[in-house]
């Protein structure tokens, strides 16, 4: 069974970094992509970024610049970096996993950003 699980987020001042995990149960290259989405209460689930197996990146428009998507093969870990933090970044962030057509949801961490 396919296991995500987030860890790393927190309460923290606007400008400040944290550093999400996403850890992956089994071999992290057995998943075609991973990607981190982020949600707010009453809002949609939202794309963050993408990282393949071949270790391409991309990330949406609204946090280029400040999030970082990156990989450990040796840890089956995946890692969100976010500088700058802002007020708005406040979400549950989630990681997901994508093989062959099939998705797999972590449970989620709470960010939050104070002013």
């Amino acid at each position: 069974q396919v296991q995500l699980v987030e860890s790393g987020g927190g309460l923290v001042q606007a400008g400040g970094s944290l550093r999400l995990s996403c850890a992956v149960s089994g071999n992290i290259n057995r998943f075609n992509v991973i990607r981190w989405y982020r949600q707010a209460p009453g809002k949609q689930r939202e794309w963050v970024a993408i990282i393949t197996s071949s270790g391409f990146t991309g990330y949406a428009d609204s946090v280029k610049g400040r999030f970082t998507i990156s990989r450990d093969n040796a840890k089956n870990t995946v890692y969100l970096q976010i500088n700058n933090l802002k007020p708005e970044d406040t979400d549950v962030y989630y990681c997901n996993a994508l093989r062959d057509g099939t998705e797999y949801w972590g449970q989620g961490t709470q960010v939050t950003v104070s002013s």
